[in-house]
């Protein structure tokens, strides 16, 4: 009885992954294009004092500004975004794919031919270099070094 409790929820929740609510409200909660696309009239269009344009101007360039930028990114994200969200989607299972199945085996062997060679590499060092440097040091030992101030 427990292991068809444990096998529904994960069934549950392997379906979630699929199927989970997506929020409408808050479409950026990792806050992503935090920086990058917060584009306002502001951020685009000033003008500094002493050249106002007039006041009628001012206005409508600012609801033209709002209102096209509004639709035109809607008309694109409602023409091109289904079509990119599958080219995105696709190019990430690739990535996901390359690295699942080629990267990281091709770490992992690495690591484990390179750990042989790695002991070979320590005993040869140990073997030729030890020595030589031991027999430098002791030769180095009787080395002094005297620091005299000459007026």
């Amino acid at each position: 009885m427990a292991e068809e409790h444990g096998e529904l929820e994960e069934r549950i929740i392997t379906k979630d992954l699929h199927t989970k609510e997506i929020d409408l409200v808050n479409r950026d909660p990792k806050h992503i294009n935090e920086d990058v696309v917060k584009v306002d009239f502001e951020d685009v269009i000033a003008e500094p004092v002493g050249t106002y344009s007039f006041d009628g101007v001012w206005k409508s360039s600012y609801t033209t500004f709002t209102v096209s930028k509004y639709w035109c990114y809607r008309l694109l994200s409602a023409l091109l975004g289904v079509p990119l969200a599958v080219l995105w989607g696709f190019l990430f299972a690739l990535i996901s794919f390359c690295h699942i199945w080629a990267v990281v085996p091709c770490i992992k062997s690495y690591l484990i031919e390179i750990q042989c060679v790695s002991r070979i590499y320590s005993l040869c060092i140990h073997t030729f270099c030890d020595p030589l440097f031991e027999a430098l040091s002791k030769i180095c030992t009787n080395i002094r070094v005297a620091v005299r101030k000459e007026i």
